[in-house]
């Protein structure tokens, strides 16, 4: 077998396990979404342990519910044994991850688990196991067969695992009704914090960057316009200041192919109108989801008034740091 056969066999596998794993899905996973919200809300955390690859898979889980509002903290069952279960109290929730549920050391700590008055949700792929016997909630993961060609190395159940607490993070950020500005409030760094903080006023070109002309202006008139300003594009203005339409150097390119006098006809005869644009309070993401959205290379910002103050250049974008 060659070896982009066996990737794309491994990815059949795959695909096929999470495929069977949300086929199971029932009744169990929503009682883990409110077990884990009213913890939530009273204050509590999330505990999530794991052994070896599950444990793995565990730190990453975490890492999305905090990341998402849902305080989580990785707890490894060896050193809770020795000292670290101090990082738990009465209220919590437990996520405990373990593919055969017989995990011996996910298993010593279950009696100490015990003492607490803690909830405990399983992720297993053996509901009847002994995890699963002692777990309030058991979210099943089982998948036919690993990716590996013994069917031994954790492959399959690991992305099984994986998916599963990204669907539990996202159901539980949805009930919990957090919002894009709380993602932001945790992100403050890095491309996803800039674009969820800021705002388009702060990205945009203005004054001499931003080209604004008359409804009445000739093409030639305003490609000078255009070039002063080295953008690709101007906002055409009608005789109260609103935002009228647009002419870009692709709509020149476009008319001078079936009209010679194109320059110097009015703006008014061959801008485009009702364009695309946006508010200048809008959030810097919003600007992106536009262009991801939309085949533009300038977008027009306009304020209340629906007057064109400003303009987002595709191009500025990498610079910002935005994409």
């Amino acid at each position: 077998m060659s070896h982009l056969s066996r990737a794309r066999e491994v990815f059949d596998l795959e695909l096929a396990g999470l495929q069977a794993v949300r086929a199971q899905l029932d009744e169990a996973f929503a009682q883990a979404v409110e077990l884990l919200v009213e913890t939530l809300s009273r204050r509590g955390k999330i505990i999530v342990v794991g052994i070896g690859k599950s444990g793995n898979i565990g730190q990453k889980i975490a890492a999305t519910l905090t990341s998402t509002g849902a305080t989580a903290v990785v707890l490894s069952p060896v050193d809770a044994l020795h000292g670290d279960l101090g990082v738990l109290n009465d209220g919590d929730a437990v996520l405990a991850l373990s593919y055969s549920g017989e995990s011996e050391e996910l298993l010593n700590l279950l009696p100490a688990l015990k003492r607490f008055s803690v909830r405990l949700i399983a992720f297993t792929g053996h509901p009847k196991s002994t995890l699963g016997r002692h777990s309030e909630v058991v979210l099943n993961v089982h998948v036919p067969r690993e990716a590996c060609p013994f069917n031994l190395a954790p492959t399959a159940s690991t992305t099984a695992m994986l998916v599963m607490g990204d669907a539990l993070a996202m159901a539980v950020l949805q009930a919990r009704g957090f919002r894009r500005q709380d993602f932001a409030q945790r992100h403050p760094s890095g491309a996803i914090g800039r674009a969820l903080l800021l705002r388009v006023k702060d990205i945009m070109r203005t004054g001499p960057r931003n080209p604004v002309v008359p409804q009445t202006l000739s093409v030639k008139e305003a490609l000078l316009v255009m070039t002063r300003a080295k953008a690709g594009s101007v906002s055409v203005v009608n005789a109260r200041g609103k935002l009228a339409g647009v002419f870009t150097d692709g709509d020149l390119r476009r008319h001078m192919a079936r009209d010679e006098q194109v320059l110097a006809r009015p703006l008014a005869k061959v801008m485009t109108r009702h364009p695309i644009h946006i508010r200048e309070d809008a959030l810097a993401a919003e600007a992106l989801t536009v262009f991801n959205a939309r085949n533009i290379d300038d977008l027009i910002v306009v304020n209340a008034h629906r007057e064109p103050v400003g303009l987002v250049d595709s191009q500025d974008l990498p610079k910002l740091k935005l994409m």
